[in-house]
């Protein structure tokens, strides 16, 4: 018996190699005389970024494809080369905008950003930064996948030399930015104190708790903000925003040695210099900035990238605070902007020149800041979310300025989200409050409005006419009235594949191209995110494993139960009573004297019949479980947590 199943991350996509064929729609006149809007709206003769995206160029193989030690495809850069050019037009199905964010991304390779710093770009999701010190190097955020940290460290040590990892710095807790230490460093080495890890302060706690709680849905909604099935083709996925796409390699963690806690605090590492700016609750709940006194250098973390970021992420997650966000980068411009000589960070390309980076830094601030403060200014006028972000428009000052785009996050959900931050789910209209989910109304408005055959009528003439996101809204009640009708699921897709090729967000057309995919194909069965690694299995605290037991608890195999079971952990000298009763397990170190069932081990046993690597029987059998009292309780209680499917549908009932 497994104690528990295990946990899904939502940026690792294990799907098969091969995409499955989808048989996309091409581009209409309406979506054509869109993206030419933008193409005439935007400043395009600014180059200025692709001159920056290759300034520092050492070198790069000719090819990317990364395999693991298996021969799996992990990293593929191939995929996008084959059609994004720099030479290329953007395709009449991919935003212009999107499209020149896609042929920045595409630049891979060594780069130098100033002397003793140096980046390898497209090799993941993130870069990977090599800090050179006195004997090796200090490397900033290894990526996701240890294959592609590990070719990158490859790379630049066929360039630069071979030399030793010294240091890693963790600038937040996101797993692009973790996953890939262990194809950089030994763990052997970071025990014996050889090397240095540094993270923010609650990094681990939030590193390992993100994905836990509604980590299934979190990552079944991955799949449609990162377009994991998707063709890669001018039909299909086309850029991340912040990246090209992520890899799907096995991701570890490396525990921190030390955790910063400060403002201002300082830490030399191999004779490198740093001072750190604590940003938590900005882009992850735990985050920091560097400043490189000596190098005049300045890296960002995920705070100030070339892009709107997510005020609230389309996979889900708790929405992000933006006043903060800009009253850190005042911080930043008022700590260093008279001395910063170079910027750069964890995604894109670096920027140089003092009064370049401190005018960037204040549009960076100013964006978020005139987002909350508009969004709250037409709340506390009314309006509702969904009317906010019709209402809302950056000034030409901001909306105009290539990193204020919205690559990644957007204007329209980022309001949203504000509104959601302050106001919650509830809009306010007493219709809303307790509103029919879309199984129920969706027969209802399909009858109210003559039938099945004449809404599908009414729609094709709305889709003529180009109102792409009206026919998307009305399909959808004929889908969930009906998910057999093949010719309502048809017109829904074509509606949302327009509306995907009019998207300047990577994440927005990757939800409406992989909507549609499942609307022609019918939800996947096979693939999904990988199960998290034995790394952040063991670094759960029990607290953590406990309330995910909690949210599992079927309450139909526990009505009218009561009991309890002590769990003693040796290794931790610490107790715990899990008590089910009303359908509820709660969880606390105050422990009962006598529980139904008492359990004694270590948190490493209870890892490995967690990872599969023993079952509780055998561990119970070799003694490295004793057991008290009526081990049928404990049973009787695995056998009331759910498992949670992972192709659970989105688009249909």
């Amino acid at each position: 018996m497994r104690l528990a199943t295990c946990f899904t991350a939502s940026l690792l996509l294990g799907l098969p190699s091969a995409f499955a064929e989808v048989s996309p729609s091409p581009a209409t006149s309406f979506t054509k005389q869109a993206n030419q809007q933008v193409l005439e709206s935007l400043p395009f003769s600014d180059t200025t970024d692709f001159d920056l995206a290759r300034k520092g160029f050492i070198g790069k193989p000719e090819t990317l494809t990364i395999k693991d030690a298996q021969g799996n495809v992990v990293w593929d850069l191939e995929a996008y080369k084959q059609y994004i050019k720099l030479d290329a037009p953007a395709p009449a199905t991919v935003n212009p905008s999107l499209w020149r964010n896609a042929q920045l991304g595409i630049q891979y390779g060594l780069f130098k950003v100033v002397d003793k710093v140096y980046q390898v770009r497209g090799y993941d999701l993130s870069n990977i930064t090599f800090i050179e010190g006195e004997t090796g190097w200090i490397v900033f955020d290894p990526l996701i996948s240890p294959e592609t940290a590990k070719a990158a460290y490859d790379l630049i040590s066929e360039h630069l030399g071979e030399k030793p990892v010294k240091g890693v710095i963790y600038s937040h807790s996101h797993i692009d930015h973790y996953g890939g230490v262990r194809g950089i460093v030994d763990e052997k080495d970071v025990k014996e104190g050889k090397v240095q890890i540094l993270a923010p302060e609650h990094f681990t706690e939030h590193a390992v708790s993100e994905n836990v709680i509604a980590g299934n849905a979190m990552g079944r909604r991955a799949v449609y903000m990162y377009g994991a099935l998707l063709s890669r083709n001018a039909q299909g996925g086309v850029n991340g925003g912040l990246g090209m796409t992520t890899s799907t390699g096995l991701a570890g963690l490396i525990m921190p040695t030390r955790e910063i806690k400060e403002t201002g605090e300082e830490v030399t590492i191999d004779g490198v210099k740093m001072v750190f700016q604590m940003t938590p609750g900005t882009e992850a709940p735990a985050e920091m900035n560097t400043w490189f006194p000596d190098l005049k250098a300045l890296w960002m973390a995920e705070n100030a990238t070339n892009t709107f970021h997510n005020v609230l992420t389309l996979r889900g997650a708790q929405v992000r605070d933006p006043l903060k966000w800009s009253y850190y980068l005042s911080e930043t411009i008022e700590t260093w902007g008279d001395q910063v000589e170079v910027k750069f960070q964890s995604h894109h390309w670096p920027l140089w020149g003092t009064e370049t980076i401190v005018d960037y830094f204040k549009k960076q601030r100013d964006l978020y800041k005139y987002v909350h403060d508009q969004s709250v200014r037409l709340m506390n006028q009314g309006y509702t979310g969904e009317e906010i972000s019709e209402m809302i428009e950056l000034p030409d000052s901001l909306g105009k300025f290539w990193p204020n785009r919205g690559y990644y996050g957007t204007v329209r959900h980022n309001s949203r989200a504000v509104y959601q931050r302050y106001m919650g789910w509830y809009n306010g209209h007493p219709a809303d409050l307790n509103n029919l989910p879309p199984a129920m109304v969706g027969p209802k408005y399909v009858e109210f409005m003559g039938g099945e055959a004449e809404v599908i009528k009414k729609a094709r003439k709305s889709f003529d006419a180009g109102e792409y996101r009206w026919v998307a809204e009305v399909m959808k009640h004929v889908v969930f009235s009906n998910p057999e009708n093949q010719e309502a699921k048809l017109l829904q897709a074509e509606a949302l594949e327009q509306l995907g090729y009019q998207a300047e967000s990577g994440p927005w057309r990757s939800v409406y191209l992989q909507a549609a995919y499942e609307l022609r194909n019918g939800v996947p069965t096979a693939g999904g995110t990988k199960t998290a690694t034995p790394d952040v299995i063991r670094a759960m605290a029990p607290d953590m494993l406990f309330d995910y037991l909690a949210v599992r608890l079927n309450p139909d195999r526990t009505a009218d139960k009561a009991y309890s079971i002590n769990v003693n952990f040796t290794d931790l000298d610490t107790g715990y009573t899990l008590a089910v009763e009303n359908s509820v397990l709660n969880h606390t170190t105050r422990q009962f004297e006598n529980p139904d069932v008492a359990l004694t081990l270590t948190k490493d046993v209870l890892n490995g019949v967690q990872l599969g690597e023993t079952t509780l029987e055998k561990a119970i059998t070799d003694g490295d479980i004793q057991v008290k009292g009526d081990i049928k309780v404990f049973e009787d209680f695995m056998g009331s947590l759910d498992s949670f499917d992972f192709w659970f549908n989105i688009v249909t009932p």
